[in-house]
C-alpha cells in the first residue's frame, strides 16, 4: 500500500510538472499556421499577408507546398485545407548555412489565400517584445507509435522570453546578438525530440519569432533561439512593396 501510494505522489507530481511548463496539446492549430510540405523535411511557417508567408531561411526546401489550414498533416483527407505552390522564395541577403543569424526568408505565393475561421493572418509588431512576455510557440510533431512521413499532432507550448545573458549561458558556443530573441523555460541540454522545425513565437497576438535553433525541443520548453522580427520590419515591408 506504500509503495502504491508513492507512486500516486509521483506521478502527480510529473503531471503537474508538465502543466506548469506550459505545455498544451492543442488539437486545432493557430488559423496564422503554415505547413512547409517538401520531398525533405517540412517546416513551419505564418501567414503574414494573402500572398506572403514568412519562416526561417533554412527551410529552403526542395519541391516545396503551402498547406494552409491543417489540423493534421498526415491526414489527407481534411476538409479545411488549401494547397498552393510558391511563386518566389526570399531569404535575407546576410544569411548563410555556416550562421543562424538573419535566419529569416519570405514565401511568396502563386495565388492568393482565402481567409476565413481556419486560415487567417498575424499581425507583424509595431515595437519590440518585453523580457518576460509570455509567448505561445505553436508547431508538428511525430507520434513515436505511428510511422508516417508527415507529422501527426498539432502541438503549443506556453513560455516567456528570457533575458539575453540567460540565453547566452545556455548557448555558450554562439554569439547571441540584438537581432535574436530566446524563450524556454529549461536551460542545458535535452534529449531531441521530433518536431517541425521553424516554429514561429506569437506574444499577444503578434507574430515575434522565428525558431533558429535549438539544442533540444521547444515543445518540452527547452530554451531555444528565435529570429527576432522587429529587427527585419524595415527588410519585410521592403522585400512585400517590391514584389
Amino acid at each position: 500500500m506504500m509503495k502504491f501510494t508513492l507512486f500516486l505522489a509521483l506521478l502527480n507530481l510529473l503531471v503537474a510538472s508538465v502543466f506548469s511548463l506550459g505545455y498544451q496539446n492543442a488539437q486545432v492549430p493557430p488559423p496564422y499556421l503554415v505547413y512547409l510540405k517538401s520531398d525533405y523535411l517540412p517546416c513551419t511557417g505564418a501567414l503574414i499577408h494573402p500572398l506572403w508567408v514568412i519562416t526561417s531561411a533554412h527551410c529552403n526546401l526542395p519541391k516545396l507546398k503551402v498547406v494552409l489550414g491543417a489540423t493534421n498533416p498526415a491526414d489527407h483527407r481534411e476538409i479545411h485545407l488549401q494547397v498552393t505552390d510558391y511563386a518566389k522564395m526570399i531569404y535575407h541577403p546576410y544569411f548563410t548555412l555556416t550562421s543562424i543569424e538573419n535566419d529569416l526568408m519570405l514565401i511568396k505565393l502563386r495565388r492568393e489565400i482565402q481567409l476565413n475561421a481556419h486560415v487567417q493572418l498575424v499581425g507583424l509588431p509595431h515595437q519590440d517584445v518585453p523580457e518576460r512576455t509570455l509567448c505561445t510557440v505553436s508547431t508538428w510533431s511525430y507520434n513515436l507509435c505511428f510511422t508516417s512521413k508527415d507529422p501527426d499532432s498539432m502541438q503549443k507550448v506556453n513560455i516567456s522570453v528570457i533575458p539575453k545573458t540567460e540565453c547566452q549561458e545556455a548557448y555558450r558556443a554562439y554569439h547571441i546578438r540584438d537581432s535574436m530573441m530566446c524563450l524556454g523555460i529549461v536551460p542545458g541540454r535535452r534529449q531531441p525530440c521530433k518536431e517541425v522545425t521553424a516554429a514561429p513565437a506569437v506574444c499577444n497576438g503578434t507574430l515575434h519569432g522565428i525558431l533558429a535553433l535549438t539544442d533540444g525541443c521547444v515543445l518540452r520548453a527547452d530554451v531555444s533561439i528565435y529570429t527576432r522580427i522587429f529587427s527585419y520590419m524595415s527588410w519585410i515591408k521592403d522585400v512585400i512593396q517590391k514584389n
